[in-house]
């Protein structure tokens, strides 16, 4: 077993109704989210799949960082778009390279608006442990 590192970002995940549907909550409470697999790969296709969620949480911790960074810089964001894209090519293979691609709407120029974006670059955790070689292990409970 391991030992809990931080109930701010332990979350659980368990199957519903047989599987392969599951709801995902936080360690904390009241924030759930539904995984499956696409109706082609034997899902029911009623919530994301792991490659989606994977990519999803680049786009959460993005969004979220570049409020977080924008309000020490003095600047008030309005709205933020994010796509991102990548790929998973094969049966256990990494992701191919990843796209953010950020669009901001804010009250500040764009020389703000770009020194913000390349703030959140630097910083954004997500993104970081992607970049870098973070262990992970998978092990039985």
């Amino acid at each position: 077993s391991a030992a809990v590192v931080s109930d701010a970002y332990r979350i659980s995940m368990v199957t519903v109704d047989g599987g392969p549907t599951a709801l995902g909550s936080t360690a904390t409470g009241g924030v759930t989210l539904v995984a499956d697999r696409p109706v082609a790969g034997g899902g029911r296709g009623l919530g994301f799949n792991g490659g989606q969620l994977f990519y999803l949480a680049i786009a959460a911790c993005v969004s979220n960082d570049l409020y977080r960074e924008a309000a020490p810089m003095g600047i008030t964001i309005r709205r933020v778009s994010i796509d991102v894209d990548g790929d998973f090519p094969g049966r256990g293979s990494a992701s191919t390279a990843v796209d953010v691609a950020v669009s901001i709407e804010a009250d500040a120029d764009d020389a703000a608006i770009d020194a913000l974006l390349a703030e959140v670059d630097r910083v954004a955790e997500i993104p970081a442990s992607m970049r870098g070689t973070t262990s992970v292990r998978i092990y039985r409970a």
